[in-house]
């Protein structure tokens, strides 16, 4: 297998028209990394993956790969290969042809590239459906055929467009293990485009998370969960409540903030020595506890406008002091010895450490 190459990818925009798709991003993934490009639908992820792998133009900026920049090269020229969302598997062909296709198209004698799609397929378990069509495997063996095929080249990084999306979920699970244990066997550079905190969550080494065409934080899955870089971060990997408000104290050891409906919130200032007018906290949902808090500013009192049971875990949504559909996920051990219903009027509190000051990304 050939060695993994660091990608490099710097100021790089993708414009339509009048449309900018993709804003001046910058960004280095590690040679080896599992990198998983992570946001909502029409964020640039899939934009910038195909900018990588040479489908769609570089409006500006330059990519890198290794030590060469690949900004204009065409697809088969940068040692990338990618994988696509559908498959696009030959029916027609078998296992085989359809594996060995991109070394057909290189003039590779047949009996070389049947020997070396044989191996792929022995990689990917599959040497017994050699010779079997696309249309008699199952989703899963479809897709290990789809990685086969774009391996087949020795690519120094490969890219993969929402692999797992036309999957079940069971089949979902069990190709993400596999996708992580092949890219650790490998040790080549993985960039994984997908709209799944949870998928992205399991497989990266690092996520970055895009919106409207940016960058709002590109780090390890821990940093990105305990500590997310801005608001959108917060809300969109779903394990923070964001408070929004105006501060009416900003001290060296704190930060005070008052929601317009009246209620007051305190975080320890981490990172806010800027912040004048406006701020955003978030707190941890899986630290929200039903009682008092220890001090004001720590917690409110509010009204239970949704319980929903998970099995180890209870959701609890919450409305009041200002702040809307305020989330705390407890231990189904700490609900149940404690119950509370909807409509019900509960305390809220969670402990200092467990606030975040957040960044806000400038545009």
């Amino acid at each position: 297998m050939s060695k993994a190459a660091e990608i490099d990818i710097a100021s790089v925009s993708k414009i339509y028209g009048t449309t900018t798709a993709v804003h001046a991003i910058s960004l280095k993934i590690p040679a080896g990394t599992y990198c998983c490009l992570l946001g909502p639908s029409g964020c640039g992820k899939t934009s910038t993956l195909r900018m990588i792998a040479g489908h769609e133009s570089i409006s500006s900026g330059d990519i890198r790969l290794g030590n060469a920049v690949v900004t204009d090269l065409p697809p088969a020229r940068r040692g990338t290969a990618m994988m696509f969302q559908s498959y696009a598997l030959f029916p027609h062909l078998d296992l085989v042809d359809n594996v060995a296709f991109s070394l057909k198209m290189k003039g590779v004698s047949k009996d070389e590239r049947h020997a070396k799609a044989l191996d792929m397929l022995k990689l990917m378990q599959l040497e017994a459906y050699a010779t079997r069509r696309p249309a008699q495997l199952s989703g899963g063996q479809q897709q290990r055929v789809a990685l086969a095929r774009a391996l087949i080249t020795d690519p120094e990084a490969l890219l993969l467009d929402e692999p797992l999306s036309a999957l079940d979920p069971f089949l979902k699970i069990r190709m993400r293990a596999e996708l992580k244990k092949l890219q650790t066997s490998l040790g080549i550079t993985f960039v994984h485009v997908t709209h799944s905190q949870e998928e992205a969550m399991a497989l990266a080494d690092l996520i970055v998370v895009m919106n409207d065409g940016r960058i709002e934080q590109a780090a390890h899955p821990r940093a990105v969960f305990e500590r997310p870089a801005t608001a959108f971060v917060a809300k969109f990997m779903g394990d923070h409540n964001v408070i929004s408000g105006r501060v009416i104290e900003n001290s060296d050891s704190m930060l005070k903030l008052s929601v317009s409906a009246g209620g007051e919130f305190l975080a320890a200032n981490t990172g806010a020595a800027g912040l004048t007018d406006s701020a955003d906290i978030a707190v941890r949902t899986d630290r929200v506890r039903i009682g008092e808090p220890s001090e004001k500013g720590l917690g409110f009192i509010g009204s239970v406008t949704n319980v929903e049971y998970r099995g180890s875990s209870v959701k609890l949504s919450v409305n009041g002091a200002g702040v809307e559909d305020f989330t705390a996920i407890l231990s189904d051990t700490a609900f149940f010895a404690n119950p509370v219903r909807v409509g019900e009027a509960i305390p809220l509190c969670w402990n200092r450490e467990d606030v975040v000051v957040l960044g806000r990304l400038k545009h």
